[in-house]
């Protein structure tokens, strides 16, 4: 029985544990994915949140929170559920973002570039 719980608890914290890319790792895949400038992206998620693919950060000021490896900002482009006047552009729900397998971060990072902000939609 102790065995089964230990067991147990082990696989629930690996169930809740974030990727973290290491730089090179994430170079890798953000090459297969994605044929823009490699140097913007690698220094996005480096200072968004540290490669980590569940980072979030709220922001009170509007009530936002930004997620994932790229800090995607779920007033414009992803839906929580809780920040008012959402606009959801890439029309995804903001919790797949925090997935280990980022193609949707991605998918939705390029989206934001293409808004005319472009990549200084982020502040980094």
């Amino acid at each position: 029985m102790k065995a089964l719980l230990t067991l147990g608890l082990l696989l629930l914290s690996v169930a809740v544990q974030a990727k973290v890319y290491e730089r090179c790792e994430l170079a890798r895949t953000l090459k297969r994915r994605y044929s823009g400038s490699l140097a913007n992206w690698m220094c996005l998620a480096k200072w968004e949140s540290s490669y980590n693919t569940r980072a979030t950060k709220y922001n009170p000021g509007d009530k936002s929170t930004d997620y994932a490896i790229f800090q995607i900002n779920s007033h414009y482009w992803c839906n929580e559920g809780k920040t008012p006047g959402g606009v959801n552009g890439c029309g995804i729900p903001c919790n797949v973002l925090l997935q280990d397998d980022i193609t949707q971060a991605v998918t939705c990072a390029k989206r934001v570039v293409r808004d005319p902000q472009g990549i200084r939609a982020w502040y980094v």
